[in-house]
């Protein structure tokens, strides 16, 4: 669970990022899952777009895209979610929390 710091510190980070993938009408799918794991392995956080046609609430999909993933939900604006889960590789820059 992440501190209301914490939080803080990746919203900032995140507000540079462009979104890496986006979830459309046809839902939340298992390749879709592995991309956007591979991608919280390699940088830790990443945005998504929400399109209109997505069935459900983007904060619904922001959190449930966060259960599948092992990730937190750090924020969900309009139809962008962030997402954070620190990497277990070595080779990358982790991002400190403290």
């Amino acid at each position: 669970m992440l501190t209301s710091k914490q939080r803080s510190k990746l919203k900032s980070l995140a507000a540079n990022l462009s979104p890496i993938g986006q979830v459309g009408k046809d839902g939340i799918g298992e390749n879709m899952l592995a991309s956007f794991s591979d991608c919280l392995d390699k940088r830790e956080l990443i945005k998504i777009s929400i399109l209109e046609n997505c069935d459900g609430d983007p904060k619904e999909v922001g959190r449930e895209l966060a259960a599948k993933l092992n990730a937190e939900c750090v924020i969900v604006i309009g139809r962008k979610a962030v997402l954070y889960r620190k990497s277990k590789r070595q080779d990358i820059e982790h991002i400190e929390l403290n």
